[in-house]
């Protein structure tokens, strides 16, 4: 199973799509050993959570797909998420950045 959490952007082929923090926490719990690849972004709408919780989410309960990607285009969400993540991640996890543009055309 590949999740993409995403407010704006239109979902990559294969993916899953989450909206929001909660959307993809129940996507991880509902695909837990099935995880193939997670690609977050870190802004989610004024007012709510962040892609942020969702890292926290992987950390706390040790659920890491075999590749999570940082999409996120803000500079200081994409590295807070990827420090969490770099930092507590299992050596078998691929972890990358790769900003996405948030321009639709």
């Amino acid at each position: 199973m590949n999740v993409y959490l995403d407010d704006i952007r239109p979902c990559p082929s294969g993916f899953h799509l989450a909206r929001t923090a909660k959307e993809c926490i129940d996507l991880i719990q509902s695909g837990k050993g099935k995880l193939q690849t997670l690609s977050l972004d870190y802004n989610l709408g004024l007012g709510n959570p962040t892609g942020y919780t969702v890292a926290q989410y992987i950390v706390d309960n040790n659920t890491y797909a075999k590749q999570i990607i940082i999409h996120s285009a803000n500079p200081f969400g994409r590295m807070k998420m990827f420090k969490l993540l770099h930092h507590h991640k299992p050596k078998h996890v691929k972890l990358s950045i790769r900003p996405a543009s948030l321009f639709l055309a």
